[in-house]
């Protein structure tokens, strides 16, 4: 009897307080500074063109790069995945709803029984006077049951199956943006080494004019072997950096084919026509690093697992409290004929109250209580070090980017320089002042700057789409805001363990 009276006070308690046990959930706080360290030689920046962050793609003001990110957005199986894991994690979000709400089903049999009179049971039967040894039996039955969610676990459940699917939506956004600045990546590195490639071609161009011209005055008597000999290998050492060009702009455009969602080649005709390499647009509403929590799909991500962790201690808090449970069985049975099925003498019905409690397990509960709280501190440290990661992402795409376009600045006047000194050298050479080991010379320096300088440019305009990336550029946070659904109501909470 006293334990009777005490399982109607708990039950009374946990339907009277309407809550959930477990501690409330709260976002964690990061300290962030105020602006970022490049931000001041980030606006310091000499560019003409703007980009809206939304659509970043299309401030470098190439339309096949704008092309290739829509189709990648469009196409790509990374992008097919992470949709395909929202859909699971909704159906997850579905079943912790249903698991809050009654359950009922219908059942109905017909059963027709034939009974031997050699068996045992039949022989039995067969001396009962009047025995039919043909029997039927109709039975329907509607049975319905509902577990009560008097201490929240289930509501905990569907808490972390929330969040689960808060994070499955952000987690595609994540995708989305990384493909957008991947394919962005490949293109400009492809423009990059064809950039290189064409830089290498003339250059080859003017050695083997260079080859022709010694050639002709050795065979007139006007310059040594040797000479020839120079100028055979300079136009030799051009020519083996081609096929590594090559090799490396085959390996960037299959990427690209790959990041497209279609085999490698598909868009090889489309590239092979040469296009100058992308100028990096004004990043616009740089912002602050805490507005990274917020653009940031990744770091959405992070915080909704330490939803999930939260909830999943309220879930493991209540194991220490009883789960009751109501059935009902509304039907009718006869075994007489179909007609008297639903007659007052064959209905039938039936109520259960179902109590199940945990009374000597609570050392397993503490260990899966211990369990979950240590899932969330390990949560709260993993979004800690995303956030920290994610600034220092920032902060160093902004610097390369700087750096990479002061470098190319650097180049393109040592470029025009070296361009100068080497026709001087060419002129000298003919008037017989200088050796032709000079003119060499001066066609290796000319290439290697020209090449760094392209390789400069490939790189800023890289760091640019980095510094998009890293920002969380590409969408709109008021997108998940509005339609992934809002977060889960926090509820007042008691904690056992505490």
């Amino acid at each position: 009897m006293p334990t009777l009276r005490l399982i109607s006070l708990l039950l009374s308690a946990g339907i009277l307080s309407s809550c959930a046990v477990g501690p409330e959930y709260k976002k964690v706080d990061v300290s962030l500074p105020d602006h970022y360290l490049g931000q001041v030689a980030l606006d310091n920046r000499k560019v003409t063109a703007n980009a809206d962050f939304t659509k970043w793609w299309e401030g470098f003001g190439d339309s096949q790069l704008t092309q290739f990110v829509l189709l990648a957005l469009e196409q790509n199986l990374d992008i097919a995945q992470a949709q395909a894991r929202i859909k699971q994690a909704k159906s997850g979000l579905s079943a912790a709803r249903a698991a809050l709400s009654p359950s009922g089903n219908i059942s109905a049999q017909a059963i027709r029984n034939h009974q031997s009179l050699e068996s045992p049971l039949g022989q039995l039967l067969n001396a009962v006077p009047d025995y039919n040894r043909n029997a039927n039996l109709y039975e329907t039955n509607f049975n319905a049951s509902w577990e009560l969610d008097i201490f929240g676990g289930l509501k905990r459940e569907q808490n972390a199956a929330l969040a689960e699917y808060q994070a499955a939506n952000a987690g595609a956004i994540a995708t989305r943006l990384a493909v957008a600045a991947q394919t962005a990546d490949g293109y400009i590195t492809i423009r990059g080494l064809q950039s290189r490639l064409d830089i290498t071609k003339k250059q080859l161009e003017t050695q083997q004019l260079l080859l022709t011209k010694v050639s002709m005055l050795y065979s007139r008597g006007l310059a040594p072997k040797l000479q020839v000999q120079q100028a055979e290998a300079a136009v030799a050492q051009v020519e083996a950096t081609i096929p590594v060009l090559e090799a490396g702009l085959d390996v960037a455009m299959n990427a690209l084919d790959v990041m497209l969602g279609v085999a490698p080649g598909k868009y090889r005709a489309e590239l092979n026509a040469f296009k100058p390499i992308p100028v990096a647009p004004q990043i616009e509403s740089l912002g602050s690093p805490a507005d990274l929590l917020k653009r940031r799909p990744d770091l959405i991500v992070a915080e909704r697992r330490l939803a999930i962790s939260n909830a999943k201690i309220g879930q493991a808090i209540s194991e220490y409290y009883p789960k009751v449970a109501l059935s009902l069985l509304i039907g009718s049975a006869t075994a007489i004929s179909g007609g008297n099925l639903f007659s007052s003498a064959a209905n039938q019905a039936a109520g259960v109250v179902g109590l199940r409690w945990r009374l000597f397990d609570f050392g397993r509960i503490d260990a899966q209580i211990d369990n979950a709280k240590g899932q969330e501190a390990e949560a709260i440290a993993a979004y800690r070090q995303s956030t920290l990661r994610a600034a220092e992402d920032v902060e160093n795409a902004i610097s390369a980017l700087v750096k990479r376009e002061q470098q190319t600045a650097s180049l393109a006047r040592g470029e025009q320089s070296m361009s100068q000194a080497r026709e001087s050298s060419f002129i000298a050479y003919q008037r017989g002042v200088v050796s032709l080991i000079e003119v060499l010379h001066a066609d290796e320096n000319l290439l290697q700057i020209s090449d760094a300088k392209a390789q400069a440019q490939t790189e800023s305009a890289r760091s640019a789409v980095a510094t998009f990336k890293a920002l969380g550029g590409g969408w709109q946070p008021t997108e998940f805001q509005t339609s992934a659904i809002k977060h889960p109501v926090t509820m007042a909470a008691s904690d056992k363990t505490e």
